[in-house]
């Protein structure tokens, strides 16, 4: 069994079943396109290798974090310019993320595995759609160019991971710098509680970054599909949406199989209420407080 360190680029495509459901072959043909016209050419010219595909997620491997990181802003760039060819709703947003750790290569196929691939996986899906999320261990080893720069995502609770994750937003210097200057001092808050039987669930949320995005936060159990991930058996791969109107705190339910709840009071699919600091989340059968920290 043959292992080595690698750079693995981890991606998949931000709203993946709506674009299906919308234009199914279209959006087959578009993907395709892509996987052909941007992410081959990017991943060969940074000298990396595309270990697979499987629908709308990628997996890349690299000698070398910063040739990864660079090869991901490449795919951004490329990818950028791919959708203006395309109507708004067409629009293909990838998630993508990048950790540096040991792999276990199938010496038959070359495929990769092990808790380096997981953890490009799990950093992926806090990556915002159109935007690159890496580990601390990557962004100790990279030099940004002059035009980007990283921001601080905070330490994150993975799924099937034991121990907290600090993750970092590779965004353009200008957005950057306009993201710090708005997140100092940052405020974030701490969502923790347990399931009827007392095991413990808990995510932070960054207001800046809740703030920066237009459609919200999904939570839910499925981590290449959700932002807050709270895996538990009664939650649904995406359950709610955390959103802020203004300077208010909402929760939206997104159809869940077992339910949404704010201070006892249920939360209609598709409908909004607010959601206070001190104030209790029920998704499922887990139980949820609010506190700013």
């Amino acid at each position: 069994m043959q292992r080595r360190l690698a750079a693995i680029v981890h991606a998949d495509l931000a709203g993946f079943a709506r674009l299906m459901e919308g234009a199914e072959s279209r959006t087959f043909r578009n993907l395709k396109t892509a996987q052909i016209d941007v992410w081959r050419p990017a991943i060969e010219a940074g000298g990396g290798r595309l270990v697979g595909t499987a629908g709308d997620a990628l997996l890349a491997e690299f000698n070398s974090a910063v040739a990864a990181v660079s090869s991901a802003i490449d795919i951004q760039e490329r990818m950028a310019l791919f959708n203006e060819s395309l109507d708004d709703a067409q629009r293909m947003l990838f998630r993508i993320g990048v950790h540096l750790g040991e792999v276990i290569v199938d010496e038959e196929d070359q495929n990769i595995f092990g808790d380096g691939v997981n953890l490009a996986a799990r950093i992926q899906g806090i990556a915002e759609p159109g935007g690159i999320a890496v580990s601390r261990a990557v962004r100790d080893m990279t030099e940004l160019r002059l035009d980007y720069a990283f921001i601080d995502g905070g330490e994150h609770r993975l799924k099937n991971v034991s121990r907290p994750i600090h993750v970092f937003h590779v965004r353009q210097a200008a957005r950057a710098a306009a993201t710090t200057a708005q997140s100092t001092p940052q405020v974030k808050l701490r969502v923790e509680g347990a399931d009827s039987s007392g095991v413990p669930y808990a995510f932070d949320v960054s207001l800046d970054r809740l703030a920066s995005s237009s459609s919200g936060m999904v939570i839910g159990r499925a981590a290449g599909h959700c932002e807050l991930i709270v895996s538990h058996a009664t939650v649904s791969r995406r359950h709610a949406r955390l959103m802020l109107a203004g300077e208010a705190l909402q929760i939206e339910d997104l159809g869940s199989t077992n339910g949404t709840s704010v201070n006892g009071k249920p939360v209609p699919a598709g409908m909004c209420l607010p959601l206070q600091v001190g104030g209790r989340l029920r998704l499922g059968d887990v139980e949820l407080s609010i506190r700013q920290i």
